[in-house]
């Protein structure tokens, strides 16, 4: 099992670590909800050094992203950030990602934990035909760079006590290589998991520490604490974030996952599995990647049933939690479109119980208010 740079951290501070990706990693420290409300009201921390980094270089870097991608490379700008993923050539997905470009030939790919190999092996076996060098043109740095999360409303107060740059009117999905805490070419990103704001700043493993120690020092005023999986899995439902594995998958398209604002049908775009995906943009899909609140008590969970007012099961439940900012049991899950639409009763079955809820907008947590 790998560590971090920071698992001699977690274990010092008492965090509840556990095999993850393998990966052995902080699920908790004072509570879920503690850390969840810290990061919703302050600021928070999370370790998430265990997500996959490639490098894709050269002259033909953008083409093999344009096809080995779903969204419009050329609309990216230097030190600008793009959500996208990798259609897996049968209507699924291999997985969601980031796309970083420093300048036309230069991007990184920040692709899921769970998926680095299967993700690495799909980018190998597409790069031949786009010319590309395997180890130069393409370059798998996972092992090499650490990742802090700092998230929350006082997140880029913290980080701007620990730069010179003004870094607190970034935009959202944009980054830049600066300075922070003293440590050279950091990669500070505008983005995150929580939808309460903040950064995530890219590190050789050697400085990881150092910056870890800086932005504790730093952001004690702020209250900011460390974070575990179990928050980020909460933030990021509440938020209606899709998770891998969970919620899309080899076997879920990003249309019917409400993707589709990824999916650019536009000139030169010529990606894997564009037409059958096109084909579901202009005609439907038969389901639907929905948001639930229930109305009663009770904790949805992966695997549920999701059944009409007559008791027909129209779908199943992908992600559920109870939401530590609403105090109810929230939800994502596919259903049949005639039911996706907001404000439709649905019912989860919970442990041969049926308990009610409705279908919301995304984000659930403001939208279930």
């Amino acid at each position: 099992m790998k560590s971090t740079a920071f698992t001699d951290m977690h274990i010092k501070l008492g965090a509840r670590m556990q095999p993850f990706a393998g990966y052995n990693m902080p699920v908790e420290y004072t509570g879920i909800n503690d850390e969840h409300s810290a990061v919703r009201n302050k600021a928070g921390v999370f370790d998430v050094s265990h997500m996959g980094e490639f490098w894709v270089k050269g002259p033909r870097a953008a083409s093999f992203l344009q096809y080995i991608t779903s969204n419009d490379i050329n609309r990216l700008t230097d030190g600008q950030v793009q959500y996208t993923c990798f259609p897996n050539g049968r209507g699924g997905i291999v997985d969601d990602l980031l796309v970083y470009r420093f300048d036309g030939e230069t991007y990184m790919l920040v692709v899921n934990a769970s998926n680095i190999e299967k993700d690495w092996n799909w980018c190998v076996k597409h790069s031949k035909k786009h010319g590309l060098e395997v180890g130069t043109d393409l370059y798998n740095a996972s092992d090499e760079i650490a990742l802090l999360a700092v998230q929350g409303p006082f997140a880029m107060k913290i980080i701007q006590k620990l730069t010179g740059e003004a870094v607190e009117q970034m935009k959202f999905y944009t980054f830049k290589k600066t300075e922070i805490a003293g440590i050279h070419d950091a990669v500070l990103s505008i983005t995150g998991y929580t939808g309460s704001g903040g950064c995530e700043i890219y590190i050789s493993n050697e400085s990881g520490p150092a910056l870890w120690e800086a932005i504790f020092m730093a952001g004690m005023e702020f209250g900011v604490k460390p974070a575990g999986l179990g928050a980020r899995d909460t933030l990021r439902l509440e938020m209606g974030f899709c998770l891998y594995g969970n919620d899309i998958d080899e076997t879920t398209s990003p249309i019917e996952a409400g993707l589709g604002w990824i999916t650019r049908f536009v000139d030169d775009n010529d990606f894997i599995d564009r037409e059958f995906l096109l084909k579901q943009k202009n005609n439907g899909t038969e389901r639907k990647l929905v948001g639930f609140v229930l109305d009663g008590k009770g904790i949805p969970r992966n695997g549920y049933e999701i059944e009409d007012n007559s008791g027909n099961v129209i779908g199943r439940v992908t992600s559920g939690t109870m939401s530590p900012m609403m105090n109810k049991g929230i939800g994502m899950g596919y259903v049949n479109s005639a039911f996706a639409k907001e404000g439709t009763e649905i019912n989860i079955l919970i442990r041969n119980k049926r308990l009610k809820a409705g279908i919301v907008r995304f984000p659930i947590y403001k939208a279930g208010k």
